[in-house]
């Protein structure tokens, strides 16, 4: 009896020893960049009821915890100020039975502080460098050539993990900017990083948490979907549906793994998957916005995203229109919020491809925004003009706009407005700038008594005015039929 108690006993050492293993997320791994100048979570499991300890390399500090029964642990930590040089921290685990004793340890290295920026949406978003079949980015070569000048960017790719239920871990780990692992970098993050490097001078990380196809109600939770009289939450289930257009499986498998990562703000390229259903999208945009701060714990911050460009949806209804001015009202009630116009960025070839091959002008535009709106750069214009209001004066529709304080170019040969009577029947119009009140004049020889306006509404139009800066109008319509 006594030699199968000490075997017992020795058995049930060993699983406690082999139990008491660190383990971390792979967001929390080698390479990963951490928000500097902030307090920044640290998380993982190990064996329940242990002393887990973390020193840091870049202040010597340690910092402590217990960890949970479930085994579970999370520490705080403090960073510093951003520079480019590499950092290590290491994890130690006390057992219970033993607290002097080390009963397994784990050192991260490569760790950089800078600017972190948390990207997702669907296929616009994910689409990586080499883009995908028949559907390129535009300069590919040249941004995966060159990718190895960046070393101090770094992307965390997660990957397409459907969950019924919150997890706590998906894999993801931290990639170092170079040629060989570029290709799979999402483009618009990717060169959005980079354009956010050159400028601060301090080392970026992105974390892409993007699905191809999935529509906003993905990246939402049971008890929030559940709300929604349109939706049925038994959807996600369904093996008869595609995946990517089942609601929550996204923020369960992908998202809700990753609201411990400190990091600086959101950027969000989606939609193009909910124009079939563009009544909803700004209240529920807003609803995700408004949840996924809370979620984090880091206040309101920033959330830019892009509006989905022109696109053949072959319904015979225009629901990319609709869709775009759901966008533009989300802007208007998602508070630290602005929207990148893309309604210029076609080419002519494009009209059935979903995934336009600019994807340089996008990333650029979020840049602009980041750059002045988040980091506090002067002189830069970041706003698409929009419509603000209608005049008439004697036979002429006169029409003003917000972020056009230079006017708007070109100020002749002016395409993409339509105008409707009483009759609600729509026709193209004249347009033509008045420089001086840097402003757009309408009239038509169809209509005596114009009513409505509208602004390339439609799936196809493309947007050919700007401000002085390069930015796009944004489509608009002055009626509500």
């Amino acid at each position: 009896m006594k030699k199968v108690f000490f075997i017992s006993l020795a058995l049930l050492l060993i699983s406690s020893l082999s139990y008491s293993k660190i383990r971390l997320p792979e967001i929390v791994g080698d390479n990963m960049v951490l928000q500097q100048s902030t307090k920044v979570r640290i998380w993982g499991w190990s064996g329940p009821n242990s002393a887990i300890c973390i020193t840091t390399s870049w202040n010597n500090k340690k910092y402590s915890t217990v960890s949970k029964t479930d085994s579970t642990w999370e520490i705080t930590v403090s960073t510093t100020k951003a520079d480019c040089m590499e950092k290590s921290l290491v994890i130690s685990e006390y057992t219970s039975f033993n607290k002097a004793k080390v009963s397994d340890q784990k050192k991260i290295s490569g760790i950089l502080f800078g600017e972190v920026w948390f990207c997702s949406g669907q296929s616009n978003m994910q689409m990586p460098l080499k883009g995908f079949n028949n559907q390129p980015i535009e300069n590919a070569n040249r941004y995966i050539l060159e990718a190895g000048e960046y070393p101090y960017v770094r992307v965390a790719t997660i990957k397409n993990v459907k969950a019924l239920t919150p997890q706590k871990e998906v894999p993801g780990k931290w990639m170092i900017s170079n040629s060989e692992n570029a290709p799979w970098f999402g483009g618009v993050a990717y060169i959005y990083a980079i354009n956010l490097y050159k400028a601060l001078k301090v080392p970026v990380g992105i974390i892409n948490c993007s699905w191809g196809g999935s529509r906003v109600e993905g990246w939402l939770p049971e008890w929030k979907l559940s709300e929604y009289p349109d939706v049925d939450v038994k959807d996600a289930e369904r093996v008869d549906y595609k995946e990517y257009l089942r609601p929550m499986i996204m923020y369960n498998g992908m998202l809700k793994p990753l609201e411990k990562y400190t990091i600086k703000g959101f950027l969000w390229y989606q939609g193009e998957s909910n124009v079939s259903s563009y009544k909803t999208y700004a209240q529920r945009l807003n609803d995700m916005v408004s949840l996924w701060r809370e979620e984090w714990g880091l206040g309101n911050i920033p959330f830019y995203f892009v509006e989905i460009a022109p696109y053949n949806y072959k319904e015979g209804v225009d629901f990319g229109a609709y869709l775009r001015e759901q966008q533009a009202m989300a802007q208007k009630i998602i508070p630290n919020s602005v929207m990148v116009s893309t309604g210029d960025i076609l080419k002519p070839y494009e009209n059935n491809c979903i995934h336009p091959s600019n994807k340089t002008i996008v990333a650029e535009r979020l840049t602009l925004v980041a750059l002045s709106d988040t980091y506090g750069f002067k002189g830069i214009c970041f706003r698409s003009p929009e419509f603000d209001k209608i005049e008439l004066k004697e036979n002429e529709s006169v029409l003003f706009f917000n972020n056009a304080e230079e006017g708007l170019t070109p100020f002749e040969n002016i395409d993409g407005f339509e105008a409707a009577g009483v009759d609600k029947v729509f026709y193209p119009v004249k347009a033509r700038a008045d420089m001086r009140n840097k402003s757009i004049c309408i009239s038509s020889d169809k209509i005596d008594n114009i009513v409505a306006i509208r602004f390339c509404f439609h799936n196809l139009d493309t947007v050919k005015i700007h401000n002085t800066r390069g930015f796009p109008v944004i489509p608009f319509r002055t009626d509500n039929w």
